[in-house]
């Protein structure tokens, strides 16, 4: 491969779940699965570029200058989108240009003035299945801050389809009941409504991290005065919830 592609396949790595917008230029570019999935989603031309190999690659690209409307066309579609810049001058830098991620943009996490509806919450929602189901809910743009525990997963549905989120964050064993219907009814959401769904490792639900960011994020000693102090697996939720928008922020 070319150094660039070398440097795009590095970043890539890094940032395997996002479709990787890689600035060259006056352009963002997409190469490989991304430019597939993006000129699909966009109804962009998909071409190719030489980068070295028997092959072309598949490519696309927007303007750098309108990449707003782009990212939230896909966000709103689901995806997760790292915005990768040139930080440096090109017109200074020895070899390649130096290029690092500096936005991740969810659906959940998204502030674009341009894709937000005023007339509806734009929850993000973490589920962890412990002894019980810990469910919270955050709105970023509101400062909306919900959490509760119930006891079947009906009743995580049923809080789904009341605060209708956008994107979902769940733990590892809410995958593992033997029938698969639980993910399977969460895998519809995104097909029906591009709620996105994703599976996290399970130190963010370590419950003295947890703890410690609760208590950080709402400025109290302990958890009684929240209400969570007989809540773990809420408590679980929502410290994976906090650490999330840490983490993208």
């Amino acid at each position: 491969m070319t150094p660039m592609m070398q440097q795009y396949c590095k970043t890539k790595e890094e940032y395997k779940d996002c479709i990787l917008f890689y600035r060259l230029g006056d352009f963002y570019e997409m190469f490989f699965e991304d430019a597939l999935t993006a000129s699909k989603e966009l109804e962009i031309t998909l071409t190719g570029k030489d980068c070295g190999m028997e092959e072309r690659a598949p490519m696309c690209g927007i303007p750098y200058h309108a990449y707003e409307n782009y990212m939230n066309r896909l966000v709103e579609k689901g995806y997760k989108v790292a915005i990768c810049e040139q930080v440096e001058d090109p017109k200074t830098a020895k070899g390649i240009v130096k290029r690092e991620v500096i936005q991740i943009v969810t659906p959940g996490t998204n502030m674009s003035a341009n894709s937000l509806n005023e007339t509806k919450n734009n929850y993000l929602m973490s589920i962890y299945r412990g002894e019980h189901y810990g469910i919270s809910f955050a709105d970023i743009t509101t400062g909306d801050f919900f959490t509760t525990e119930v006891d079947h997963f009906s009743k995580v549905m049923d809080e789904i389809s009341k605060f209708a989120p956008v994107e979902i964050l769940i733990n590892e064993a809410v995958t593992e009941e033997e029938d698969g219907e639980h993910m399977a009814r969460l895998e519809q959401l995104h097909d029906k409504e591009h709620t996105m769904v994703s599976v996290m490792e399970d130190w963010y639900y370590e419950s003295e991290m947890d703890e410690r960011l609760i208590k950080e994020q709402f400025h109290v000693m302990n958890l009684e005065g929240l209400g969570l102090k007989d809540l773990s697996d809420a408590s679980c939720s929502v410290g994976c919830l906090i650490y999330y928008l840490k983490d993208i922020g």
